[in-house]
């Protein structure tokens, strides 16, 4: 059986021109990468087309492997184009953390993927290094203002801007610079987070343009000074800078899937500690350029999921048609307490013991008042009887759930799912958001905690009680939240796996983004900075003298 990289290798790449061509642009519209790669220009030509109809996939909490929820969003949307719909893909970058780490490449897998595999998961378009150089620069900008007299009372002990890079890499969660004497710098605290949980990576996920993108800019809160006062990026006066170094980076990248659907892929802020969704302008280009856009929102419904429909909806000014739910047999039985070392051995009772998890992320989507199917993404390991289990149980919410074979047909195997969602993208709708936007940060919470999570209440530190007092006194107390939680349960304990109840999420601190327009809660001991497993994904990636690379997945 071939590989996910073998599979990727062995494909028929359209020049991209081509793939440009079939959507529709012309050649002032976009800038090639090489013969399979561009960037959409910011420009109003592609403004003048309605919008065609989302498709919205998110998922169960997964296993630590993921479910295959970018896996079944391209091979739906490859279904989709097959049936002779209009079709395209939107989804977010890969980052090097997982690429090296634990989950892998973002890409899809199997027979369901996008190309160039390889330059997307790894260097793609610099994206994410114009980000982290960014980030960097500001980092720097922000310490030799300090070194050069501190001319705005910057509080070393109340930073807020760390330094980024796109590696897990725990031993910079916390460090201290400026040592060596009086011409290396102040010495103070600092730290390092992962960049796809940069506020610049929030801020070129959710810029309408160069404009909106400057002026988001501009409203960092990089710390406060002496007097507890709020000291912001526009006050250094360094938005200028930060922003040209992203003049490219605000661009969607165009590809394609192995069977040709094009694809835009920009933007990739995780969910477990950022809003989780690719970029609207992305979005928002698939939609004017296609009848249906097939998009992705990360890990389970309870974080890319809510995120996608409280959030970015309001921005995107566009309601998802269908939300897609991606189930799998392997971990609704790990959820039900199989061992992971057993998920592929047929195991009935503890299947019927997990579907509570899926039962919850069913009724968590439904609130929404959008249609809902279930996709469940086959594993070769799975039994006839195990999938009919998964499909009576959605049916007895009134969902249909389809069983799709994306990693092994690609398209092919999800042609009863495309039949399905297209039916559901024509029943109506009546969206419900989880609260209003001048709601309070606490009814926020709450709601998030009470109708997505299924939990009790919320506990809050001393410390991020404070915060909430000083964040009314700016103005701050109203912003959208962003929760920064676990994706492997509903709750803040990665080990309440199922669907617990009476638990209570538990807040330690909150980070004001104010350019990207969100507080992120952290809650319980997610981390901003994720570490390397044991046996990274590094280990088993080799390249010959030819350049051709093995073990990327």
């Amino acid at each position: 059986m071939k590989t996910d990289i073998e599979i990727a290798q062995a494909a028929d790449i359209w020049p991209i021109e081509k793939i440009a061509d079939e959507i529709g642009l012309n050649t002032e519209e976009w800038e090639p990468y090489g013969r399979d790669k561009a960037k959409i220009k910011l420009s109003d030509q592609t403004k003048q087309h309605d919008l065609g109809k989302l498709i919205l996939v998110t998922s169960i909490n997964p296993t630590p492997a993921g479910e295959g929820k970018s896996t079944v969003t391209v091979g739906l949307a490859d279904a989709l184009a097959s049936q002779n719909h209009k079709t395209m893909v939107a989804l977010r970058e890969p980052s090097l953390g997982p690429v090296m780490g634990l989950k892998g490449g973002a890409t899809g897998g199997g027979y369901s993927q996008v190309v160039p595999m390889a330059d997307i998961n790894m260097h793609f378009t610099g994206d994410f290094h114009a980000l982290t150089s960014a980030h960097n620069t500001l980092a720097a900008l922000i310490d030799n203002s300090i070194y050069q007299g501190n001319p705005l009372n910057l509080d070393l002990r109340r930073m807020l801007w760390k330094r980024a890079l796109d590696v897990n890499d725990r031993a910079l969660r916390h460090v201290t610079i400026g040592l060596g004497g009086p011409t290396s710098g102040v010495p103070r605290e600092d730290g390092f987070d992962i960049t796809v949980a940069s506020e610049l990576m929030a801020i070129l996920t959710l810029s309408k343009d160069l404009a909106d993108m400057k002026a988001r800019i501009s409203r960092i809160v990089v710390g406060y000074n002496y007097d507890k006062e709020p000291v912001t990026v526009a006050d250094l006066g360094f938005e200028g800078a930060i922003t040209t170094l992203l003049k490219d980076a605000i661009k969607p990248n165009l590809v394609q899937t192995l069977a040709h659907t094009p694809a835009l892929i920009h933007g990739g802020p995780f969910a477990n500690i950022a809003q989780g969704t690719n970029s609207i302008l992305a979005t928002k280009s698939a939609l004017q350029l296609a009848d249906y856009v097939v998009t992705e929102a990360g890990f389970g419904a309870d974080l890319g999921g809510e995120k996608f429909l409280d959030f970015k909806v309001p921005l995107l000014g566009k309601v998802p048609d269908t939300i897609v739910i991606v189930a799998t047999v392997r971990a609704l039985k790990m959820h039900g307490g199989e061992d992971k070392k057993n998920l592929t051995t047929p195991n009935i009772e503890a299947l019927q013991k997990g579907l509570p998890n899926l039962g919850r992320h069913l009724n968590s989507m439904k609130r929404y008042g959008v249609p809902v199917v279930v996709a469940i993404n086959q594993f070769t390991s799975d039994t006839t009887e195990e999938l009919n289990l998964v499909k009576e149980y959605a049916a007895s919410f009134d969902v249909s759930a389809y069983v799709a074979d994306v990693w092994g047909q690609g398209g092919d195997g999800a042609q009863s799912l495309a039949t399905g969602v297209v039916a559901a993208t024509d029943e109506s709708k009546d969206f419900q958001p989880l609260y209003q936007a001048d709601d309070e940060a606490m009814t926020k919470i709450n709601n998030i905690v009470h109708d997505i999570y299924g939990g009790r209440g919320v506990e809050l530190s001393d410390k991020a009680t404070k915060q909430l007092q000083t964040f009314k006194k700016y103005g701050w107390d109203k912003l959208p939240v962003i929760m920064a939680k676990t994706q492997y349960s509903l709750s803040d304990d990665a080990k309440k796996i199922g669907a617990p109840d009476n638990f209570d999420i538990h807040i330690r601190e909150f980070i004001p983004k104010l350019g990207a327009g969100f507080l992120v809660a952290l809650t319980g001991s997610v981390l901003t900075m994720p570490g390397l497993p044991k046996h990274p994904a590094a280990l088993d990636i080799d390249i010959d003298n030819d350049g051709h690379i093995v073990g990327l997945n």
